[in-house]
């Protein structure tokens, strides 16, 4: 399988797990000149930017670890372009998780990073 193919496959399972918790997806693969977010869910009142990470094995550590800080810069100015010009207000509540898929295994950090830090951190 390649990796494109491998990466939909994680992001829809990704998407399923997140339904099935309730979340209601709202966007899969929002990609601007600036970079791309996976999905973009709404968790009740909340919008959810949701960066998902896949590993077969640990040779590049734990998925999680793949969203260091220039990561969230990227993501943190993809979700202020989403705001703006589909949301149109910046004050909207949002957070930033990371959905992990460690083989089979699925860590859902919720609020993994701030909303802040995405842009001045």
């Amino acid at each position: 399988m390649n990796k494109r193919k491998l990466g939909e496959d994680k992001e829809q399972l990704a998407a399923d797990y997140l339904e099935a918790a309730g979340y209601e997806i709202i966007e899969r693969n929002f990609r601007c000149r600036m970079g791309e977010i996976d999905l973009i869910a709404k968790d009740r009142d909340t919008l959810v930017f949701t960066e998902v990470k896949y590993r077969v094995n640990h040779k590049a550590g734990l998925p999680e670890e793949a969203v260091d800080c220039k990561k969230q810069r990227t993501i943190g100015k993809v979700a202020l372009y989403y705001l703006k010009t589909r949301i149109r207000r910046m004050d909207a509540p949002c957070r930033f998780d990371v959905i992990a898929i460690d083989g089979e295994e699925i860590r859902h950090h919720i609020n993994a990073f701030s909303y802040e830090g995405a842009y001045f951190g």
